[in-house]
């Protein structure tokens, strides 16, 4: 079975964050989505190895992200409330369109607006 896909504008590409001791990497990618009546924001995490793909993006690309669902059950205590959290973790993502935005610098030597699709494979293997 494949992955499901979401495709949108890359709205906001944070910095990769470190965490633990083993130094586990997540980075958060937030995809909008118009839809006539109200804007949709859809973050997607890119862990690990595949933070450092996300240098290929930009904000106000067009991409399509193939993604995988992550649950996870929290409780702080067994006297408190129990919480679910739902995550959509990115396997891999194509550029489809070019950028809206550019920096004061101009465009980055690497950038064409309107590149050929890019397509990036993570790590498939769950955990």
């Amino acid at each position: 079975m494949s992955n499901p896909t979401v495709r949108g504008i890359v709205h906001l590409i944070e910095e990769t964050k470190t965490f633990g001791q083993k130094g586990f990497r997540k980075r958060l990618v937030v995809l909008e989505q118009e839809d006539g009546q109200f804007t949709n924001y859809i973050p997607i995490d890119f862990l690990r190895d595949d933070c450092d793909s996300v240098d290929k993006m930009r904000v106000g690309n067009d991409v399509e992200v193939a993604y995988r669902l992550s649950g996870r059950k929290w409780q702080r205590d067994s006297n408190s409330e129990v919480k679910f959290f739902l995550n959509a973790e990115a396997v891999g993502f194509q550029i489809l369109g070019g950028s809206d935005q550019t920096s004061d610098d101009g465009p980055p030597a690497d950038y064409n607006p309107e590149p050929p699709p890019e397509t990036y494979v993570g790590d498939d293997a769950p955990f």
